[in-house]
């Protein structure tokens, strides 16, 4: 997966925004104004996910590409190194996990404006 892709991926699903709020070098997505995933643009050596505690242990124990989250809360959040194995269908399932996790946090109010 190359970071055209991860984009276009991200921007597939209902409600997701793209914002650099962390500078330019930091591409950020978010639903209902969450993050759900991050990356260095120019780099996209590794992608931040938040993570079920229990599962991210568990990913962490798997594989050799799964770390605590660079920068992020370890407990629940996933650094995910791009290009060292990880399959392209395991990122989009944890990137599909994250904004999984995000999406069920948000007030029912905020889902129900985000178009499925």
């Amino acid at each position: 997966m190359n970071i055209e892709d991860f984009r276009d991926y991200c921007l597939l699903k209902a409600g997701v925004t793209e914002e650099t709020p962390f500078g330019p070098e930091t591409l950020v997505f978010k639903v209902g104004g969450k993050v759900f995933a991050l990356t260095d643009i120019d780099t996209f050596g590794s992608i931040n996910l938040k993570c079920d505690p229990e599962r991210a242990e568990e990913l962490r124990e798997a594989h050799d590409y799964v770390r605590p989250g660079y920068h992020m809360n370890k407990k629940h959040w996933n650094t995910v190194f791009t290009g060292t194995g990880a399959p392209e269908s395991q990122l989009r399932e944890l990137i599909d996990h994250s904004y999984d996790l995000v999406r069920a946090s948000l007030p029912k109010a905020v889902k129900a404006t985000l178009e499925l």
